[in-house]
């Protein structure tokens, strides 16, 4: 019998839906991704840390918020962490109608 597999952690990423910039998504991912150190222990299976952030114009951020908690202060801290270090992001494009765009990063272990 097969063993499910172990749990691994896991990024997502999603905009405001009106931003539909799909090359500044992905930097924006990888920016977050490469930023994020994972903690020693893990959270339990199921758990995620939600981190909001609010992208400015010129690719600042304020200080970004934890919307949900893992359950593991760790992983909420490192998931913070990687949004701040992540910035600043890059321009919003010139063409986008609001002054800033909405995100919300979901690291995830399940």
């Amino acid at each position: 019998s097969r063993r499910p597999a172990a749990a691994a952690p896991r990024l997502q990423v999603y905009f405001a839906s009106d931003f539909t910039d799909a090359p500044y998504q992905k930097q924006t991912y990888q920016k977050v991704a490469s930023a994020w150190k994972r903690p020693a222990k893990n959270p339990k299976p199921g758990a995620k840390a939600v981190v909001i952030a609010v992208i400015q114009k010129d690719g600042s951020i304020p200080p970004p918020t934890l919307h949900l908690a893992s359950g593991s202060d760790d992983w909420d801290a490192a998931a913070l962490e990687a949004v701040k270090t992540a910035a600043p992001f890059g321009p919003l494009a010139k063409g986008y109608a609001r002054p800033t765009v909405e995100v919300h990063f979901h690291f995830e272990y399940i």
